[in-house]
């Protein structure tokens, strides 16, 4: 899958303190898994067992919102501060592993739930492995 946000990064006037290659893949997993998280709460609303997936519907949009939020943050460079970007790639990693535990429970009845799962596993190791890199 093709994004701009290696270009965005390769086109930054500035150096940026992180290996470009693995900050852009932290960055579109971030995203992807935004997205599917988002679209797995939606469709466990529609599902008619909706009772039993408040839990997960609660996961997937938390972990939506902290992996949008985080995606925004690290696409920001100047004023770049190491601490703020650990602090939410850690928090980041544990909102994708909680979500994907609980997706991964109903992954067998729910396709999008397997699908968002796999996302937020991707997800999660690409938040370590930027982690990894700044530390």
């Amino acid at each position: 899958m093709t994004t701009t946000t290696q270009p965005m990064l390769d086109t930054y006037p500035k150096s940026i303190n992180l290996d470009r290659g693995k900050l852009a893949a932290a960055i579109d997993a971030l995203i992807a898994c935004a997205e599917a998280c988002t679209a797995c709460a939606d469709a466990c609303l529609s599902e008619d067992t909706v009772a039993d997936l408040t839990k997960c519907i609660r996961t997937n949009l938390d972990c939506a919102d902290i992996c949008g939020t985080t995606a925004r943050v690290l696409s920001r460079h100047t004023g770049y501060d190491a601490t703020i970007s650990r602090s939410l790639l850690d928090a980041c990693a544990t909102a994708c592993k909680a979500c994907g535990d609980e997706c991964g429970r109903h992954a067998g009845m729910h396709e999008h739930c397997r699908i968002c799962a796999d996302a937020c596993r991707a997800c999660e190791q690409a938040c370590r492995d930027l982690l990894a890199a700044i530390r």
